[in-house]
């Protein structure tokens, strides 16, 4: 009589079409994903409080480590944080003011620029009418005015920056508190535990390595840049760090803007030198050095990323770009890793395939 409620639901389970549960499935997502775009606002500096803190993490192993009281080390861990937090807002909050100041200066050449490719089109055999509605959709004078706008926008990010400090450190100081809760449910829920210590050892691991090699990808750039004599080296070096982030497409985000402007300083030949500079960096690093150093980081396919990408900045916005792989990470540590029921999926994921395995391998903080 006992094992009666649990041969019903399992005899339900057999009967129910997978179809069924697919829809099921769907349908709520659709409904958790449209909530998620309401408090787009909140989830993001939220998440990248919680990126933040787990890539900080082995700071706080080490100073554990040299016995230094819980309050020392949070503090530490919180100062850590803020300080990087102070530095990158710093280092963009320059480039966006040397932009504001950079960007007027080229309006002359973009209306020469524009005018040149209208002959060219002209020359191709498009009809005029065509070219003067292609070029009077185009208002270099407007670049001034986005310039300005980014300045003025720069008020929105210091509220969300302000609103990501405060959640940073609950975060820093809960993060002990945390690690026990996990601990303990370990025993009882071992397998969205361990789903849980993957996302944030993948996520530590991502965020490392693009740290590192975004750093030197960005100096190599912008030492180039000033050797080339493109102004704003500095601005567009900050720019190939930020987009370092980016999976995929973030070399070529980063390489426009100098590229243009090379284009304007100098011709085409600058341009394409602009464009091959960064082609080879970006293929040194991200192709032959960084997969012979590190490896494959976070287990996602070449097409999974780029979609998450695109969905990602679609649900949250432009900060989804840039934690579209940690994102990524956590959704499959939920709805994948954490039920052995769906383990089929993570070669699907991954892009390749994978041994069987009992429950996904557990790297503990």
């Amino acid at each position: 009589m006992t094992n009666a409620p649990n041969s019903t639901r399992e005899a339900f389970e057999r009967a129910r079409p997978f179809a069924l549960t697919l829809l099921f499935g769907a349908a709520a997502f659709t409904i958790t994903l449209a909530g998620t775009r309401i408090i787009a606002d909140i989830i993001g500096p939220v998440f990248l409080a919680l990126v933040i803190t787990i890539s900080l993490h082995p700071i706080r192993l080490w100073l554990g480590s040299k016995r230094m009281p819980e309050w020392a080390v949070s503090g530490l861990m919180l100062l850590a944080a803020y300080l990087l937090i102070f530095l990158l807002a710093l280092a963009v909050i320059v480039a966006v003011a040397q932009v504001a100041a950079l960007l007027p200066q080229y309006t002359d050449q973009l209306d020469a620029a524009i005018a040149n490719a209208g002959n060219t089109l002209h020359q191709l055999g498009v009809e005029s009418e065509q070219i003067q509605a292609v070029i009077a959709s185009i208002d270099p004078g407007q670049i001034a005015a986005l310039a300005t706008s980014l300045l003025s926008g720069m008020a929105g990010v210091l509220t969300n920056l302000a609103f990501l400090i405060a959640v940073l450190f609950f975060l820093v100081f809960d993060t002990d508190a945390t690690r026990q809760s996990l601990r303990t449910l370990g025993d009882r829920f071992p397998n969205p535990v361990a789903a849980l210590n993957n996302f944030a050892a993948s996520t530590r691991n991502f965020m490392g390595v693009n740290t590192v090699f975004g750093f030197a990808v960005a100096v190599i750039d912008a030492v180039a840049l000033l050797i080339l004599g493109i102004p704003g080296a500095f601005v567009w070096g900050v720019l190939a760090f930020v987009t370092s982030f980016i999976p995929n497409v973030g070399f070529l985000i980063g390489m426009i803007p100098p590229a243009l402007i090379a284009l304007l300083e100098g011709g085409p030949g600058l341009m394409i030198a602009v464009i091959a500079i960064y082609s080879g960096i970006n293929l040194l690093s991200d192709s032959l050095i960084k997969p012979r150093v590190v490896g494959d980081t976070v287990g996602l396919s070449t097409t999974v990323t780029f979609l998450s990408l695109v969905f990602w900045t679609w649900v949250i916005g432009p900060l989804g770009a840039l934690l579209a792989v940690p994102l990524t990470l956590l959704t499959k540590a939920l709805l994948i890793e954490a039920d052995p029921r769906t383990w089929w999926a993570l070669p699907l994921i991954a892009g390749k395939p994978k041994r069987t395995k009992k429950k996904p391998k557990s790297k503990q903080e």
